[in-house]
């Protein structure tokens, strides 16, 4: 059954002279400009209970009317898979998403992602474009996720990521030993000749902004912080790759294995079985879409990260180097 939005609000006289869907866009903030835009067209907002041009021009004092049913999204099966939740109430979901799950169905994983557990947990969801989720996170990338609940919800979330208010930090562990954190500020964009790859792109890319610090630092890798301005497909990866420290285990953008100068058996076993980017989004701050209030998420390391770390650590105990370093 459609869910039904009916709302009413009086144009204020300031806005006289204003088109009107820039008057209804303010009125009715829960909501996109472009959705506004769209149930003009439909009819479903009213002036005095009549239909309205966009781009028509009102005095104050009308009453504006919606009255629309929200329709279901493009169909995608529920499906009872597990989720992770850290957070929910009736107008979001936190989601600690696990490795090797795909976030929305694509050509080849059509069923089996998070979109289709989120529709069986929260099937209200079905009536929001993607079923609330507003930001993704790689296949094989673990960590937090915000997903709404409602279009008004999700209006919201999309505008905090968009003016770069809300907090998103992850930890990873890179290939190469660094000096010293920085920052990446480079455009990214589809990659010239590999349509499934992402690369810095200077002439046709997207502005792109990734801070990054050390936390711990090791023979031949590097534990590290980093904080996203942007949310540019597989954007720390790509910026990584380019200043030279690529993700381990991210075969796409740090090439085939290699294994570092005097590495243990036990390093090695290890490395040759983590067959992903170790990358996890770890942090997650946001205001609130309803209360506005201030709110943070932080979740632990997956266990094959925190045992590669303890297996890197081992690893420089062993070989009689010096303990690894903590920043």
């Amino acid at each position: 059954m459609a869910e039904r939005i009916v709302k009413e609000a009086q144009v204020p006289f300031e806005s006289s002279g204003q088109r009107f869907d820039q008057i209804t866009t303010e009125l009715f903030q829960d909501f996109s400009r472009s959705r506004i835009q769209a149930w003009i067209k439909e009819g479903a907002l009213l002036v005095d209970g009549k239909a309205c041009k966009a781009k028509e021009k009102l005095l104050g004092g009308e009453v504006v009317s919606l009255d629309v049913a929200l329709e279901e999204q493009e169909a995608h099966e529920a499906q009872d898979i597990p989720i992770d939740i850290v957070y929910e109430d009736e107008h979001i979901l936190v989601i600690n998403k696990p490795a090797g799950l795909v976030v929305h169905p694509a050509v080849g994983h059509r069923e089996g992602t998070l979109l289709n557990a989120i529709l069986h947990h929260a099937p209200e969801t079905a009536h929001v474009p993607r079923a609330g989720i507003v930001h993704r996170l790689d296949k094989e990338t673990t960590g937090l996720m915000v997903v709404a609940k409602t279009l008004q919800a999700q209006t919201d979330l999309v505008a905090q990521l968009q003016e770069r208010s809300m907090g998103r930090e992850y930890e990873a562990i890179t290939i190469g030993v660094m000096t010293g954190g920085g920052m990446v500020d480079e455009p990214i964009g589809r990659h010239p000749t590999n349509r499934q790859r992402m690369a810095v792109e200077p002439i046709h890319g997207k502005d792109a902004l990734t801070h990054y610090r050390l936390l711990k630092r090791f023979k031949n890798h590097t534990h590290i912080r980093l904080k996203l301005e942007t949310g540019r497909t597989h954007q720390i990866r790509v910026h990584m790759s380019h200043i030279q420290y690529p993700l381990l285990g991210d075969p796409q953008y740090s090439g085939r294995l290699k294994m570092p100068k005097a590495c243990g058996e036990e390093l090695q076993i290890t490395l040759r079985n983590f067959r992903r980017q170790a990358l996890h989004a770890k942090r997650l701050e946001l205001n609130h879409p309803f209360t506005g209030d201030w709110m943070e998420w932080e979740v632990d390391l997956p266990d094959d990260m925190a045992e590669l770390l303890e297996v890197l650590d081992r690893d420089m105990v062993e070989s009689g180097s010096k303990d690894s370093e903590y920043f």
